[in-house]
């Protein structure tokens, strides 16, 4: 039904405005009574033997909803109804801030994709963590940035304020230095930026009364040998893990009229090249700490894929726009049907 008859109406309409439109209805619609359980029926698959831990925390189910879509922590109970077994909230910066100009967001059909250039537009960290308060059972990631006015050199000092804006409300960390639509950010994957970067967090990690999970966010565009130095950086600063992979810059093979919009490129194309990724962290750090697989997944096949690659977990966004809601409880499904 959502391919058929819900997408066809939703693609018809600006992408970003719909991604309004949508928050909007689905927020309404489950203060209806009755609905959110309707919708926790229709979704949810409840099985122990989804259960995974990973990094000290146990999820209900190993397929969550990737950063991008609830930036502001809005929507996070809502979308928990849809069968996922943890939220992404973010990317979230120290002050709001506007993002980049519209148009910023692009569908591209042919390809399954989308491209963004959002530009971490987010009302900021200590108002994500507000709502972040009323949270009672739905395991959160935080996704943290940096404001796009901040230089490079300063940069520490504004994932140091999200990190302790979102202490007490998340339940892991994810440092983002791989988005391409912040200028300059990418420098910050480079291994000393980056070193000083983890460093300083997890220095303050161990000063809290409990240290969270930090992973650290990388683009699906480094070679073999950043990747290796992304391996050696986690087993050095011992943070939790890695999420692979952000989106791309790369437009090879596509065939969508708007290819060239600049921005991040994220979707079907990203399938291969993010499973890649995976497979070379896992191997060549011999499976030393948990991956989070994301990019690309469009189908349960995708899914034990990442799953078979190396991933301890998934994330989705694009596949979740393209294919919908029944996506997330057919991979359940399906990784329950290798169980057996």
């Amino acid at each position: 039904m959502y391919k058929s008859l819900i997408r066809p109406i939703l693609f018809s309409f600006d992408p970003e405005k719909i991604h309004h439109f949508s928050f909007r209805f689905l927020k309404i619609s489950q203060k209806i009574p009755f609905v959110s359980s309707i919708l926790r029926a229709q979704f949810q698959v409840q099985d122990k033997r989804l259960e995974t831990e990973v990094f000290g925390l146990k999820f209900p189910n190993p397929v969550g909803l990737a950063a991008g879509f609830d930036k502001d922590a809005k929507l996070y109970k809502e979308l928990s109804n849809l069968g996922f077994g943890f939220i992404e909230i973010g990317t979230v910066t120290p002050k709001p801030q506007p993002g980049n100009d519209l148009p910023r967001l692009f569908r591209l059909p042919k390809d399954k994709a989308l491209i963004n250039r959002m530009g971490f537009n987010n009302h900021g960290a200590w108002e994500a963590a507000k709502r972040l308060r009323k949270n009672k059972n739905v395991l959160i990631g935080g996704n943290i940035g940096k404001n796009k006015i901040t230089p490079n050199e300063d940069a520490i000092l504004d994932y140091e304020i999200c990190f302790d804006a979102l202490y007490s409300v998340v339940d892991y960390f994810v440092v983002n230095v791989s988005s391409p639509n912040t200028p300059n950010l990418r420098e910050l994957q480079e291994k000393q930026p980056l070193m000083d970067l983890l460093n300083s967090l997890q220095a303050r990690n161990a000063k809290k009364p409990e240290a969270k999970p930090i992973l650290l966010k990388i683009a699906p565009d480094l070679t073999d040998e950043q990747l290796l130095d992304i391996i050696e950086i986690v087993q050095v600063t011992k943070i939790a893990g890695v999420i692979a992979t952000n989106t791309t810059i790369s437009r090879e093979n596509l065939e969508s009229d708007n290819q060239k919009e600049m921005g991040g490129l994220s979707g079907k194309p990203l399938t291969k090249r993010s499973t890649e990724v995976i497979r070379f962290l896992s191997e060549k750090s011999g499976k030393s700490f948990p991956i989070i697989g994301v990019g690309g997944i469009h189908s349960p096949e995708d899914a034990l894929e990442k799953l078979e690659a190396g991933a301890s977990l998934i994330q989705l966004y694009t596949g979740f726009i393209y294919e919908g809601p029944s996506l997330i409880k057919r991979i359940n499904q399906a990784i329950l049907a290798k169980l057996r």
